[in-house]
């Protein structure tokens, strides 16, 4: 506990600061204290810039697909910390487990810390104009990892004055009631949209429809639907977003950071030493026959069978988020050390599961690779610039499209369907996109499908599954099939999996974490 929930102990005064084109490029400034400092727009902004990208780590790569995807039948796997989360037999000791509190509770210190610093300048003559927008900010950060705390964990801590904690020495923290973890993120989110801006100049920055869409998530996890339907309709009437229309196109290229359908996005660039600020995403999903000098590919997560059944026939999505035996992608042109799988992909990038191992094919356990996140073998390439593990495409948190959906099953509410038009609109909307039929009348299930190819690889289908309640869960759960296109599998589905174990490490530092929870309020 006491390493997980007391990360940043001074990192209030150890400030980093932009002033470059990219708000999260920030060079680090020494001896600063609160007289000398967040005196001006920049420095305040450059404090809470340091939450956009490098503390979501630990979470992005792996347990996220690995809680998101792989455990939501999503997606396949058969190497390393995540098979266990296919079947549900992870413990409490899972590397994945452990990597994604150490992020939440890192984000939770960062920015309880932050508030405190931010809220003491204000109380000796700070400038409110652009201290409390940033306030918002990290109110919001704070609400959305207490959202992920309480879905993720169920029954947990709340923190926040880490630094408090830290120097009472008294580490035993308990566990809150679930019910309390999910109030306090809505009034962090609350605080949030109070606070930010309507618009913001730098592109990624939050502003105040990034909290109201939040919050409609939130609130449709909770089953308040009438709330969920009039926050996700405010974004909507704000006219500030839309859906992308290349919708593969948000997904292999970092053009499209920050693009009009992206109401939260984990910033990432490339630097000298991209480790951290850089998405890796591309080589844990790029097939193994795309690699090259610049690239690493290693296909660490591949989609599942069950997910490959889900799509519709001519569903455009299908190609924007997988790579099946005829995908091609004529403007990558790879190249290895081998003469014959030089020509074989001398007219492009050709996903192949006939032609030989070696020589330009590939065929793994599901005959398939993701496509999200996967932005090609680099520049020399055809591709963009990727340094071995990385790229500089951002992860979509938050879309649009989500939001429309989010509405939708609003506007059902606790019923079974609906014809209402807004509603009924929203929903077409995504499926027109997509290249599909309309409908006139739409249930819950309808949504649930829909969300489920529509964010297919973006570390949220879990959460729908789990929203449903277990005895739904389970149905779905045990009808899909979790194995390989040479041996199905499928599994049981028990109570106890709704909700992840806390990681072992924490209870052995704090006992109370293995005591019943307690109210917070």
């Amino acid at each position: 506990m006491k390493r997980n929930h007391i990360y940043t102990l001074g990192a209030v005064l150890l400030v980093l600061v932009s002033c470059s084109k990219k708000f999260t490029e920030r060079p680090a400034l020494d001896a600063t204290t609160l007289d000398n400092y967040y005196n001006t727009a920049d420095e305040v902004r450059g404090l809470t810039s340091t939450l956009y990208g490098l503390p979501w780590s630990g979470y992005e790569n792996r347990a996220m697909d690995a809680i998101g995807d792989v455990m939501a039948g999503n997606e396949h796997t058969s190497g390393g910390d995540d098979p266990p989360f296919l079947n549900f037999s992870y413990a409490s000791t899972s590397v994945r487990i452990a990597d994604a509190w150490k992020v939440f509770y890192k984000i939770g210190g960062w920015t309880s810390e932050y508030i405190k610093t931010l809220e003491q300048k204000i109380a000796m003559g700070g400038n409110r104009t652009f201290i409390d927008p940033a306030i918002a900010e990290c109110h919001f950060f704070r609400g959305t990892v207490y959202f992920f705390i309480g879905r993720i964990w169920g029954d947990a801590p709340i923190i926040t004055d880490p630094g408090k904690t830290a120097l009472s020495g008294n580490f035993n923290i308990p566990r809150y009631f679930q019910r309390d973890v999910l109030r306090f993120a809505l009034e962090e989110l609350q605080l949030a949209e109070a606070g930010l801006p309507e618009t913001d100049p730098q592109p990624g920055r939050l502003t105040k429809y990034s909290a109201k869409g939040m919050m409609a998530k939130l609130y449709l996890y909770l089953k308040d639907y009438e709330n969920a339907r009039k926050k996700a309709q405010e974004v909507i009437a704000s006219n500030q977003y839309d859906l992308v229309d290349n919708y593969a196109g948000m997904f292999n290229s970092s053009s499209f950071n920050n693009n009009k359908e992206s109401l939260f996005s984990i910033q990432h660039q490339l630097t000298s030493n991209p480790w951290g600020s850089g998405n890796q995403k591309n080589p844990d999903r790029g097939p193994s026959n795309l690699q090259t000098e610049e690239a690493s590919m290693w296909q660490l997560y591949i989609p599942s069978l069950d997910i490959l059944n889900a799509y519709e026939f001519g569903d455009l999505r299908r190609k924007g988020s997988v790579m099946e035996h005829g995908w091609t992608k004529p403007e990558w042109k790879p190249k290895n050390a081998n003469a014959n799988y030089n020509a074989f992909m001398a007219n492009g990038y050709k996903y192949d599961t006939l032609q030989k191992d070696g020589e330009g094919g590939i065929k793994n356990a599901t005959r398939s690779n993701i496509a999200k996140y996967v932005v090609g073998p680099g520049k020399t390439f055809g591709g963009e610039t990727v340094l071995g593990m990385n790229s500089g495409i951002n992860t979509m948190m938050l879309r649009y499209a989500d939001v429309l959906l989010i509405y939708a099953e609003a506007v059902i509410g606790a019923g079974a369907s609906t014809t209402e038009s807004s509603a009924v609109e929203a929903y077409n909307k995504v499926r027109r996109r997509a290249g599909l039929s309309t409908k006139t009348s739409i249930t819950k299930d309808d949504i649930l499908k829909e969300r489920r190819v529509e964010f297919a690889f973006e570390g949220d289908y879990w959460f729908d599954l789990q929203r449903q309640g277990f005895a739904k869960a389970k149905q779905l759960i045990e009808a899909q099939n979790r194995g390989t296109a040479d041996a199905p599998a499928y599994v049981t589905f028990l109570e106890r999996y709704m909700y992840l174990p806390v990681p072992a490490g924490e209870i052995l530092q704090d006992p109370e974490l293995a005591k019943d929870p307690v109210s917070y309020y």
